[in-house]
């Protein structure tokens, strides 16, 4: 039937999000690693010398660090979104995807959201 999508084509999105999450994930690291993360670490009791090297490396992009991240996480996002649509609307087909790799992504998403607002909050 060519109106529902083949089960490849969902782990293709899927392994398209899990990049960008991933590398949304590591812009927002980069963004928070210089104000945000040790005030947070600390505050658990980790030290946060190691993160000094990561920040001098980040600050002087940082503006470019942000808008990475945020186009990045915006656009997994979205994916993640069109893959669940599709596993709702089509069944069994679309459903071929893990659900543990959606909710994975998701968690993936809200950790790279949660650092990438505090990098920006906490300058």
């Amino acid at each position: 039937m060519p109106d529902q999508p083949s089960p490849h084509f969902d782990t293709a999105k899927l392994s398209g999000a899990t990049l960008l999450t991933l590398s949304g994930i590591g812009a927002a690291f980069g963004v928070a690693a210089c104000c945000a993360l040790p005030i947070m670490l600390a505050a658990a009791g980790i030290g946060t010398a190691w993160l000094a090297g990561i920040a001098s490396v980040t600050a002087p992009q940082r503006d470019i660090w942000i808008a990475v991240s945020a186009l990045s996480l915006l656009i997994s996002a979205f994916m993640l979104w069109r893959t669940h649509q599709n596993a709702v609307r089509c069944g069994g087909v679309a459903a071929s995807s893990p659900r543990w790799l959606r909710i994975a992504l998701a968690a993936g998403l809200v950790a790279g959201t949660v650092l990438l607002v505090a990098g920006i909050v906490y300058v």
